[in-house]
């Protein structure tokens, strides 16, 4: 027991002896009350005594502590009023009977609360070696301390038992505290200020599988707020889950990923302490397993280990002795920043499809090679799946792990294929929250060439997996957006990895069946809208085919917003991305957005509409559709005038739609 409980314990046992003995000492017409209160003094001293002994778990011992001290000091003022004499003595005489009552009342309070304290250490001694007491400490029933506040005495029961119980134990108590912590915040609150943190991480370092994976889910449940994350971390959160990523088996790596998903996304300054711990390069070598691969500065050391890099250079090197693939070997030297530099070409060119099927064959060969010679079984495939990974997970049966000193790839290799899935699920929405507004970490993500790792699971993931890559890849864009030196790094032109995610986010845009992945696709080709070249036209077709009404709102919405970023000012090729707009039919459904859609997409729109026909005054099919007229319409009404910066870029595109277009080739709107 540490010295701070002991020190705790030394006032009330003194007292009780005090108040003991000076209860024996009355001989007054109170002797029989004062004899009743010196036995349950006594028997109080005497527990007091045994706690002195025991180990205690020290959040309830001080609150215990406390209310035994005032319940003794209560004790002693009554007993010292029954020896009184004179006026004080026959002003107690009045209602003796009641004070006496009350505190032998206090006084059983007062043992229930420390013979609580006791069986809860009486447990953890007995969960150490088991035996046939155990069944008898299951249940310990409620101290009276707890009885206005039931659930702080179960948070003091479970936190008692990870402090010194056995490991089935200490697991048993971490899925108590899952089931509390998910019920409301303040239950999460509670075991926090309680001292579970500090043993559930002891947990998740030291104990079995099932025990860790408890531990890291409550984990992750009590970081809900930046507050308790910052507590979490002060207790060495970031350091024990960089060691389970690396040591442990993979179910319990899984739910430490989640728990780090969570503690970022709700705190995002412990990113950098993440990235400190190498839980970024641990989180990347999860998700390139079996996937691709990865870069040896990133991968787990196996013998017979062949970095992507090379192989990928490799095949471009192959690649560029024909004249299929000259647009790698041609970029190669040119500027990467396309803000200024208008020869910046991305590898998507106007031989879109021939590049496509022969990025294809350059990523297909890599992942050959580089899966081949470790994993012959089945080539590097990832486990097919429907609906969410994390409930397909624990329907298996447990299984047993060896993995001396590290995870070794054989042990890697034999698990399930959906505990695989789950890994690469929760990896990628860990990556997604540590990305999130982090250039830093952006930057080490895609320099770990976990792009590639992205790109081939958005196209072969399950749903959960491909959902988590969309979003870590739409918070990079996000990040690229505002970074010139990421985009110039993560987005060159010559990038296979780049030109693979461009590819699959595109796939997606086509389609347009799956909005959970539609969204954030949209999102991320809008911010890598500077990295395209003018003679692109893949991308604006399919952004202006969501803008017809059949689409989704927020769909719609976000489609508006990335063209707008192909054409705005800032966009040094607004000219020609205008014109495709344009040429992709994106007129008529802008108008159409104008006119009939809710107040947030209509300024979208007309700003849109505004940028194209301020570049663009003298096209014909501006003329045609007739978009002067709904610019003079637009400006007389109430949602403009609440936006400046909208009134002032439509009173330009008016002025130049009328320099520009005769009345004559205006039609009727």
């Amino acid at each position: 027991m540490a010295e701070g409980v002991k020190q705790i314990l030394q006032m009330p046992i003194q007292l009780a002896d005090q108040v003991a003995k000076q209860a024996g000492d009355v001989h007054s017409s109170y002797r029989a009350d004062c004899a009743d209160l010196k036995a349950k003094t006594e028997r109080l001293a005497a527990l007091l005594r045994q706690a002195a002994r025991a180990d205690l778990y020290e959040r309830p011992t001080r609150r215990i502590m406390d209310d035994t001290l005032q319940v003794l000091e209560k004790a002693q003022a009554l007993v010292a009023k029954c020896s009184a004499h004179g006026l004080l003595k026959r002003v107690f005489t009045i209602n003796p009977g009641a004070a006496f009552k009350k505190m032998s009342a206090q006084l059983d309070n007062s043992i229930g609360d420390v013979s609580w304290l006791l069986r809860v250490s009486a447990t953890r001694r007995h969960g150490d070696g088991g035996g046939d007491d155990d069944d008898d400490d299951r249940y310990l029933g409620l101290p009276p301390i707890a009885s206005n506040e039931p659930i702080l005495c179960l948070i003091w029961e479970q936190v008692a038992k990870l402090h010194n119980g056995s490991l089935d134990d200490r697991a048993e108590a971490a899925a108590s505290l899952v089931s509390l912590a998910r019920d409301n915040e303040r239950n999460g609150k509670l075991i926090i200020e309680e001292g579970g943190v500090g043993p559930l991480l002891k947990l998740v370092k030291e104990g079995q599988v099932e025990g860790q994976e408890h531990a890291a889910e409550a984990i992750g449940l009590l970081g809900r707020d930046p507050e308790s994350v910052d507590r979490m971390l002060a207790a060495g959160v970031c350091s024990v889950f960089s060691k389970v990523l690396q040591e442990s088996p993979m179910k319990a790596q899984a739910r430490v990923a989640w728990a780090v998903s969570e503690l970022a996304g709700n705190y995002p300054k412990c990113q950098e302490l993440f990235a400190q711990n190498n839980v970024i390069r641990l989180l990347v070598s999860h998700l390139a397993f079996e996937t691709v691969q990865e870069h040896s500065k990133y991968a787990i050391p196996t013998k017979g280990h062949m970095s992507i890099h090379s192989v990928v250079l490799a095949n471009a090197s192959a690649g560029n002795s024909s004249s299929g693939v000259k647009h790698l070997r041609g970029n190669a030297t040119a500027a990467a920043d396309d803000d200024r530099q208008p020869q910046i070409r991305h590898p998507l060119g106007k031989h879109s499809h021939a590049n496509k099927d022969q990025m294809h064959a350059v990523i297909q060969s890599t992942i050959a090679q580089s899966t081949k010679p470790q994993y012959p079984s089945n080539g590097g495939s990832i486990p097919a799946g429907n609906g969410s990974i994390s409930k397909q997970l624990y329907h298996n049966p447990q299984q047993q792990y060896t993995f001396p000193g590290g995870p070794a790839l054989k042990g890697r290799e034999a698990e399930d294929p959906a505990i695989k899935a789950y890994m690469k699920a929760m990896s990628a929405k860990a990556l997604w929250q540590l990305a999130r507004g982090n250039a830093t970490i952006c930057k080490s993500i895609t320099d770990s060439k976990a792009l590639l790792c992205f790109a081939v699971l958005l196209e072969k993931g399950p749903d959960e997996v491909q959902y988590n890559s969309a979003m870590a890849l739409m918070e990079i864009a996000r990040m690229a957006e505002k970074d010139a030196d990421l985009r110039r790094s993560a987005f060159k032109p010559n990038s296979p990895a780049a030109k693979a995610v461009i590819d699959q986010m595109l796939k997606i845009i086509e389609k347009g069946e799956s909005t959970n992945l539609l969204l954030p696709c949209v999102i991320a080709i809008g911010c890598l809208s500077r990295t395209f070249r003018a003679t692109e036209t893949r991308i604006i077709g399919p952004l202006v085919r969501l803008l017809d009404e059949r689409e989704e709102d927020h769909i719609t919405r976000e489609a508006v917003i990335a063209l707008t970023k192909f054409a705005c000012d800032e966009n040094f090729l607004h000219l020609d991305h205008s014109r495709a707009i344009i040429s992709a039919g994106g007129a008529k459904h802008l108008i159409q957005l104008v006119y009939l859609a809710e107040v947030i997409e209509r300024l979208e729109a007309l700003v849109l509409l505004c940028y194209i026909a301020h570049h663009v005054p003298d096209d014909e099919a501006l003329a045609q559709a007739d978009v002067l007229s709904v610019l003079e319409w637009a400006s007389k009404q109430p949602f403009v005038a609440q936006k400046q910066e909208v009134e002032l870029l439509l009173a330009k595109a008016k002025g130049k739609l009328e320099l520009y277009q005769s009345r004559g080739s205006r039609g009727f709107h």
